[in-house]
């Protein structure tokens, strides 16, 4: 099984009061809980547990894009994965989950920046293809729900040819015309690097990931009690398409916190915790559903679930905007809804064996820092989860082989990356 170091980069900063004296965390925050000076810090410290986490060994370090919310400060991924390209070394991935592809005009700038990434990283690059939340699509760029996915998979295409197709061509789409796509760079990884597709739980993501032969990744904040029915939706429809049940063609977030006894992690992850889902979800209900953002299917297949599991509070079935209002923010139930996994080395482990066993999960993505989890904590988490944990997850579907990972180049092939960068003499 492969592990992952995930990075939300939150705004550590959030005001006590901040549920009681604002609507949102995203879309409509106010500028004036925001402070440059402080972000400084605060990214600086961020990009060394990344850079942290890749030393201790971590198979990947993952990125994700948002924009206009406290809760991510990852507007541009693609910045913050070019550094890591050149700061990381040996065959750490660099997980770019991933670039609203809808988003971007034209598109042509994800081929071209993820080719970068993948240059500089010599061919370490996910590369992460997301819908993309309402909030940050509909609401903080203005894209026309009824239009996002039509608008996402014409980019997807664009892009995919972009990478792949050696002669100058023209494209001529419905929201995209460009006569003259010749990229350069181009990616290390033939024909691509692997595409990654981050979703919730749309029907039709999950038989487009199928049909592509790309990974699936639920990213859910509401851990794996609630992120099984979702996880079974897609395995049911892989069954339905007859593809195989290989555990790597699926991803899973899940947040943890390790110490010495589940005492003592409770005790040391409760703030950071209760911080992250008391005031980071903080999301209000109008920004969740715009009408035309779920398709018909998607709708149809939760009204079917909310029948069939009238008296069940699993998260499948509910609405976003459902999900943001009854999520648990104390302590006590954030563990005990399996938000977040907690105890001892050994604890973890067998809680984590069985997440990736009845999720069928081989790529296991870890958020080891959330809320405002100081910078100390953070390293402790890391290194006590790679020192005690991680080689005990390895043997998970051993069985198996990982169709969807990285191929970088040989290491005598790449460039040398420096311990630091001397400074030049002034000529």
């Amino acid at each position: 099984m492969k592990l992952m170091w995930f990075h939300l980069m939150p705004y550590t900063e959030l005001p006590a009061d901040f549920r009681d004296a604002n609507p949102s965390v995203w879309v409509d925050i106010h500028s004036s809980l925001f402070d440059p000076k402080r972000a400084h810090l605060m990214y600086n410290d961020f990009m060394d547990e990344l850079e942290y986490a890749a030393d201790c060994g971590f198979d990947a370090v993952c990125v994700n894009e948002h924009h206009s919310n406290g809760y991510g400060l990852m507007p541009s991924p693609n910045l913050i994965a070019s550094s890591l390209a050149r700061r990381t070394q040996g065959d750490t991935a660099i997980c770019v989950m991933g670039n609203s592809l809808a988003l971007y005009n034209p598109p042509t700038r994800v081929a071209e920046e993820f080719a970068m990434i993948d240059c500089i990283s010599g061919g370490r690059l996910i590369a992460g293809f997301p819908v993309g939340t309402p909030m940050d699509t509909c609401y903080a760029y203005g894209t026309n729900p009824s239009q996002l996915r039509q608008r996402y998979l014409e980019a997807h295409d664009l892009v995919m040819r972009a990478w792949t197709e050696k002669e100058t061509f023209a494209f001529n789409g419905r929201f995209n015309q460009q006569r003259y796509i010749n990229i350069w760079p181009r990616p290390v990884q033939t024909p691509h690097p692997p595409v990654w597709v981050p979703g919730g739980g749309s029907v039709e993501t999950w038989r487009w990931c199928a049909e592509m032969n790309y990974v699936y990744c639920y990213l859910s904040y509401y851990g794996y009690k609630a992120g099984k029915a979702t996880m079974d939706g897609y395995w049911a429809e892989m069954d339905r398409l007859g593809k195989d049940r290989n555990p790597y063609q699926a991803g899973f977030l899940q947040f943890v916190g390790v110490g010495e006894s589940r005492d003592h992690a409770f005790e040391l992850y409760a703030e950071a915790a209760e911080y992250f889902y008391g005031r980071c979800l903080h999301v209000d209900p109008r920004w969740a559903t715009p009408p035309g953002y779920t398709s018909e299917g998607s709708q149809r297949a939760g009204l079917e679930s909310q029948v069939k599991k009238a008296a069940d509070s699993n998260v499948r079935g509910k609405s976003t905007g459902e999900r943001f209002a009854s999520t648990a923010r104390e302590m006590q139930g954030i563990v005990d809804n399996g938000y977040v996994i907690i105890g001892s080395p050994d604890d973890v482990v067998e809680q984590l064996r069985e997440v990736a066993t009845n999720l069928n999960v081989g790529h296991l993505m870890l958020l080891l820092q959330y809320g405002n989890m100081r910078k100390d904590l953070t390293r402790y988490n890391t290194k006590l989860f790679a020192e005690k944990v991680l080689p005990k997850l390895r043997d998970v579907h051993a069985g198996w082989t990982d169709h969807w990972w990285p191929k970088p180049m040989a290491a005598e092939q790449r460039a040398e990356v420096p311990a630091f960068l001397p400074k030049l003499a002034a000529e």
